[in-house]
């Protein structure tokens, strides 16, 4: 027995500790998120920094003197186009109208000072009162001749290049067409046989002569 106590234990191994892991794996994390902060940190600061200084600014400008504030740039207004002024002209005609005959006699009044080489109106006035009557004369002639063929189209269409030399005949003799109408309006009520008679009257004593017979 007492060899038996005596007997030596067995030595029991030592426990092995655990293995460190390196400090970069395991303090990576931590260090991870210290540093995020830390940057979060200072971008909050820089982001909130330049208001703070700009509002400084302004205020020192408020408390400055008018001179010394600096000067704004003025935003240029753009001049809008300012519409040219033209002559008075007669109402347009609704449709078919004698309203036309004003129109057309103020364009042909207004072709006065044209340049001829634009304009065939400018051209006739500047040719004289010859020309224009004689060009009157012909387009008078070609309406006669198209009535007598009975060409119904023909003669409307002559008829309104004889009224337009017609006003042309009228703003070289400087004619109005209110004047016209007014004569014509005179006339209203009037027998055409009485007119025509009273004229065979003053006509000659109105050309000189001492008859008022007409040969």
């Amino acid at each position: 027995m007492d060899k038996a106590k005596t007997a030596k234990k067995p030595a029991k191994k030592p426990a092995k500790k655990p293995a460190k892991k390196p400090a970069g794996k395991a303090a990576g994390k931590p260090a991870g998120k210290a540093a995020g902060k830390a940057a979060g940190k200072l971008v909050k600061t820089a982001k909130l920094a330049p208001p703070k200084a700009k509002a400084a600014k302004t205020k020192a400008l408020k408390g400055a003197p008018a001179a010394a504030r600096p000067a704004r740039a003025k935003k240029k207004r753009l001049a809008l186009p300012v519409a040219p002024v033209l002559p008075p002209v007669p109402p347009l005609a609704v449709g078919a109208s004698p309203a036309v005959l004003e129109r057309l006699w103020a364009v042909v009044q207004s072709r006065r000072t044209a340049d001829p080489m634009l304009s065939h109106s400018a051209r006739l006035l500047t040719r004289g009162t010859a020309k224009v009557a004689q060009k009157f004369g012909e387009e008078a002639v070609e309406c006669l001749i198209e009535a007598t063929l009975g060409n119904h189209r023909a003669l409307v269409a002559e008829s309104a290049d004889v009224l337009y030399h017609l006003i042309v005949l009228w703003v070289d003799g400087g004619v109005e067409p209110a004047e016209v109408w007014a004569e014509l309006q005179r006339r209203e009520g009037v027998s055409g046989i009485a007119e025509k008679a009273a004229r065979a009257k003053t006509l000659p004593l109105d050309l000189g002569l001492s008859t008022t017979k007409i040969p």
